[in-house]
């Protein structure tokens, strides 16, 4: 047996044609791992501190010397009163899609299931509208929006679990049958606008999705909530990868699948409707971002959920800082104070690139 150097990978010296000859196994590389994990963090540093200079109210000078100890009153109000939760919340909310999107795509087994093509997310946008035009929540009672989206969630979830036969259904029929009813939801959606149109103004925030106006209040209920969400299907990440194998690879393991894969689904639509309920519906990151984990730290979800929230973090506050830019530059542009580009139509429009590369280049790609 000998190694080849630089590949990551065993090579098996055996004969052509040989029985059960195994030429190549592939091998984790820990120090292929660090170096991702490290380039992450920086990453992580760099979309923050971009967050916190992006806007318009603050030039870059004078946020650091607000963060040096200067600063009049109104610009330290404006850094930490206000651009830092910003960017807690973005980055939070980021961790919480890509977990979210990956812990689908495992149970389901199926690439394309993200939070936006299963009814978890236009459900918990229903959940949310819904509950403010009965005046139940408001933008600014972010518990009671949460408590909204977790059960619009949870219903749009379900109602896709009934169509594809309670859990039986291959991944192509779930792929479809969740389009199918994130269709219905957001048509719902849509009629519930139309019933109570004078809560247009406050709803479109979570139809499109915006970390405008994000403040310590909304970070207090977002981080407990992704942390323990986010611990829960840490521990579920053996089952399933498993699952990822097949139910009967899971069955033969003594795995109960059917178990598994509904609390799977339930760390799934918390972690979404905690997203949500902060920022509103971002599109494409939940179904992006897990092949970007996988692809960078493999299939074990031990190791790729973890780096899955990371990068949920990185690109949700990396897409933040870049609509501040964008919003700066059209306000110029445009001479308009008041315009602003959400956080939301950025990852819709960046993710349909993405995905379209995606499919593109392997188009039979699957679990």
């Amino acid at each position: 047996m000998s190694g080849r150097g630089g590949g990551g990978a065993v090579e098996v010296p055996v004969k052509r044609r040989r029985p059960g000859a195994v030429a190549e196994v592939p091998v984790e590389s820990p120090t292929g791992h660090a170096r991702a994990w490290g380039v992450l963090l920086a990453l992580l540093v760099a979309v923050s501190a971009a967050s916190l200079v992006a806007g318009r109210a603050l030039s870059p000078p004078v946020v650091w010397e607000v963060l040096t100890g200067g600063g009049g009153a109104l610009e330290r109000h404006v850094l930490f009163q206000l651009r830092v939760p910003r960017a807690l919340v973005a980055l939070g909310a980021g961790a919480c899609l890509g977990v979210a999107g990956l812990v689908l795509q495992s149970a389901l087994r199926n690439p394309l299931a993200g939070p936006e093509v299963t009814g978890v997310t236009p459900g918990a946008v229903l959940g949310a509208v819904t509950a403010t035009g009965l005046g139940l929540a408001g933008w600014q009672s972010p518990f009671a929006v949460v408590v909204a989206a977790c059960v619009g969630g949870c219903a749009g979830a379900g109602l896709l679990w009934l169509l594809t036969g309670r859990g039986r259904g291959d991944p192509e029929q779930t792929a479809v049958h969740g389009v199918l009813v994130s269709a219905v939801l957001g048509g719902l959606t849509a009629m519930v606008l139309l019933v109570a149109p004078g809560e247009l103004g406050s709803v479109v925030q979570w139809l499109v999705g915006t970390t405008e106006g994000r403040v310590w209040q909304h970070w207090q209920l977002l981080w407990p909530w992704a942390l323990v969400w986010g611990v829960l299907a840490w521990l579920l990440s053996g089952p399933l990868t498993l699952l990822r194998c097949g139910d009967e690879v899971a069955v033969a393991a003594g795995l109960s699948a059917a178990r598994t894969r509904t609390l799977a689904l339930l760390c799934a639509v918390a972690l979404t409707a905690g997203a949500v309920a902060s920022v509103g519906a971002l599109g494409f990151v939940g179904l992006l971002v897990p092949h970007l984990a996988v692809a960078v730290f493999g299939a074990e979800l031990r190791t790729s959920l973890p780096g899955a929230a990371l990068l949920g973090a990185v690109v949700v506050g990396g897409a933040d800082a870049a609509a501040q830019v964008a919003s700066r530059l059209l306000a110029s542009a445009l001479d308009s104070d008041r315009l602003t580009l959400p956080v939301g139509a950025l990852t819709t429009c960046a993710g349909a690139v993405a995905l379209l590369v995606v499919v593109r280049r392997s188009p039979n790609r699957g679990f």
